[in-house]
């Protein structure tokens, strides 16, 4: 039935089994997190706008992504179109630059950004994230980085490749981007529209562009601008990760979206992706803290993994769950009493479902194929004398239990033919 009402373009309906194995996907983020140490953290999906606008005013993110409104009271506010200003804003305001650090977060839930829609690319997208504050050192970047392998094999992709660069700090990013600068002025007559106009907002960004791709291949290297603390710490991080058996390349072309990158970016792929090869990334983020009003140094680390991306590439890897539930029948004039036993075996603990609109035995019994393996009938002189049918659906046998014993017989009974 076509109704005038559809969803928003750009998002989606999540329905089972996809669902089902979202689910599957957050517990095993959220666990694996755990081994880390990583406790999780919710913020609210709205910020007030400044937040956004702070650290990362100049990216395609916040310029035109953004969904902003302002409330009844006349605040200005943003739905999060990521979780890392987010979390960087909860730090800074619960003080917990206090606390012993590093302090280690993770994240779930939805974000929002007005893309143009295209596959895998939404406009509420599900993102799982992990934050680290509070160490600078190479062994934090390199945590970061195994966690999110680490997630990514969980969930059935072995041998993650992790794309590596570093894009300097403050000390040495300045003049790299001059020089970055003056060489796409030397050609911005051969550039995208885009291009054009990242030169003077956002240079680090003609890096990634998908349409001038000769144009990068003749473009200063960074790493040939890298300050002594900057090429130590690349080295670093690449032997820790390699030392841990992750394979890691470097790619001078990767950058980030968002302003707030300093020295390490990063990005995990899989081979059996083809031209998706990345799946999701992260960096280090120095600055961003102090950007938001708290101590002027706060290093940090973390990244951000959109939950649909991961789905498409694992989605065999999560088979449906057995069927668990007994599905309870009923012969005419017995529907209480099937709605009523029904109950008592959830509160026993069981999953239980009664047939809820009053059908023929017959009709009951192709409804239960559906959703179970086996069924209980309530009615007849059976009933009457404290005693109830049960049918296993894949052989056709039945079997007549006095109800005392019905609980049991059907634990027992899901547990060794699920």
């Amino acid at each position: 039935m076509r109704s005038e009402f559809q969803r928003p373009r750009g998002t989606q309906d999540i329905l089972p089994p996809a669902s089902y194995r979202m689910e599957q996907i957050r517990r095993i983020a959220i666990d694996t997190a755990a081994k880390f140490g990583y406790d999780l953290i919710e913020t609210p999906i709205f910020e007030q706008t400044p937040v956004f606008l702070r650290v990362g005013e100049s990216t395609d993110i916040v310029q035109h992504e953004r969904y902003s409104f302002t409330d009844a009271g006349g605040v200005d506010l943003t739905l999060r179109p990521e979780g890392t200003a987010a979390i960087a804003r909860a730090y800074v305001e619960h003080g917990m630059f206090n606390q012993p650090q590093p302090v280690r977060m993770c994240y779930y839930g939805p974000m929002f950004r007005r893309e143009r829609p295209q596959a895998l690319r939404y406009r509420q997208h599900t993102q799982f994230g992990a934050e680290l504050y509070g160490s600078s050192q190479p062994e934090a970047d390199a945590e970061v980085i195994l966690l999110a392998c680490d997630v990514v094999e969980q969930v059935g992709l072995k041998n993650p490749l992790i794309r590596l660069n570093s894009i300097g700090c403050s000390q040495c990013r300045p003049a790299y981007r001059q020089r970055l600068i003056a060489y796409y002025q030397g050609r911005q007559t051969e550039l995208c529209e885009d291009c054009q106009t990242r030169i003077h907002t956002n240079p680090l960004r003609l890096l990634d562009c998908k349409i001038d791709v000769a144009i990068r291949q003749e473009a200063p290297d960074i790493q040939d601008y890298w300050c002594e603390d900057c090429r130590t710490h690349y080295q670093q991080l690449t032997r820790l990760l390699t030392e841990a058996g992750r394979q890691v390349i470097r790619d001078p072309f990767l950058v980030r979206g968002l302003d707030y990158y300093t020295r390490t970016v990063f990005e995990i792929g899989h081979p059996s992706l083809g031209n998706q090869t990345a799946l999701f990334g992260g960096g280090r983020y120095d600055g961003l803290a102090t950007t938001l009003d708290g101590p002027e140094v706060t290093p940090a680390v973390g990244f951000g993994m959109g939950i649909e991306r991961i789905l498409s590439a694992v989605e065999e890897n999560f088979p449906l769950p057995a069927k668990r539930s007994v599905y309870v029948a009923h012969l005419p004039g017995f529907e209480e009493a099937a709605f009523v036993l029904a109950e008592n075996l959830r509160r026993q603990g069981l999953s239980a479902e009664p047939d809820l609109l009053r059908r023929s035995l017959k009709a009951q019994l192709r409804d239960a194929n559906r959703r179970s393996t086996v069924v209980v009938i309530v009615g007849g002189r059976e009933w009457e004398q404290g005693q109830v049918a049960v049918k296993r659906l894949g052989d056709s046998e039945q079997l007549t239990l006095h109800q005392d014993q019905l609980s049991e017989f059907l634990r027992q009974e899901l547990t060794q033919n699920p």
